[in-house]
């Protein structure tokens, strides 16, 4: 079985506030385990997660040897004071807030930095973020403090211009990678950036009722548009469903994002897209490991 290579630990698919809520009073083990469990049940042996605020990543990674999973973390998240990020990590307002915080999640045991680049989709309306990304300045600084402190980074990304900048500065994995123009999905498939598509959490919103399913069609097919073109130009691309967002259950959802990667590239490249999955998970065990 493949490995989740983007998983939040502290969400459970059905509500952010309340999943997080129980650990509010402190961490709680059963909660971590049960999902560990679920994990092992569907044959999946490797997570990457994804941090969190409140130290239950980082709990996870020391229960998860006991059910045969090499879980790897950021423990938290980076992102600039007053943008998104706060769902699953710290804030930084200047350099040296950053710095400190790169440093603190190495002393946690980090396994890589996770920065945030940019916000969500807006699931209703096509083609929109909740807002724009950070400046290139800032997304290259961010990348270069992160690898001279020996840390390779993950980046959750959305926006063509965003992306551009993020792979230009020498990103090692990117996470969402939605509205990308063909000019980035070039420039992505010649780096040795590590694209996580991630399309559970879109895919798996049809018929929920939550969403227009006509606006979230036309954001699913983009995004598999463009994971087909990228797998064709030889791009490295890896499995991730987001576990643990809306829809996205722990375990059933990497299975969910085979299928709509499948259907991204084609079934009769079935074979070829195990290679390709297989190739850039190894490569995240490799690299991102402290």
């Amino acid at each position: 079985m493949l490995g989740e290579c983007h998983a939040h630990i502290i969400m459970d698919g059905k509500n952010y506030k309340a999943a997080v809520a129980l650990h509010k009073d402190g961490v709680k083990d059963q909660v971590i385990r049960a999902h560990f469990q679920t994990w092992k049940d569907k044959g999946i042996t490797f997570v990457r997660d994804g941090g969190d605020a409140l130290g239950v990543s980082r709990r996870a990674k020391d229960l998860a040897s006991e059910y045969g999973i090499d879980y790897r973390t950021p423990s938290f998240a980076i992102h600039k004071k007053g943008h998104y990020g706060g769902i699953v990590g710290h804030a930084f307002s200047d350099w040296k807030e950053y710095h400190s915080l790169v440093c603190r999640a190495k002393k946690e045991g980090a396994d890589f930095i996770k920065i945030m680049i940019s916000g969500i989709m807006e699931f209703g309306t096509f083609g929109m973020l909740t807002e724009e990304g950070l400046a290139e300045h800032e997304i290259r600084r961010m990348i270069h403090i992160a690898h001279e402190e020996g840390m390779t980074v993950m980046a959750h990304g959305n926006g063509d211009k965003t992306v551009r900048m993020a792979v230009e500065a020498g990103l090692d994995t990117l996470e969402h990678g939605n509205y990308l123009e063909q000019e980035t999905l070039d420039l992505l498939a010649k780096s040795r950036t590590i694209w996580i598509p991630t399309l559970a959490p879109v895919g798996n919103l049809l018929g929920c009722g939550r969403f227009p399913d006509e606006q979230i069609k036309q954001i699913l097919k983009r995004q598999m548009d463009s994971v087909r073109y990228a797998f064709t130009k030889g791009a490295w691309i890896g499995l991730g469903s987001d576990s643990g967002a809306y829809q996205v259950s722990h375990g059933q959802g990497l299975l969910e994002e085979y299928q709509w990667m499948k259907e991204a590239v084609g079934e009769e490249q079935e074979a070829a897209l195990r290679e390709c999955l297989s190739k850039a998970e190894e490569r995240i065990k490799k690299e991102m490991k402290q």
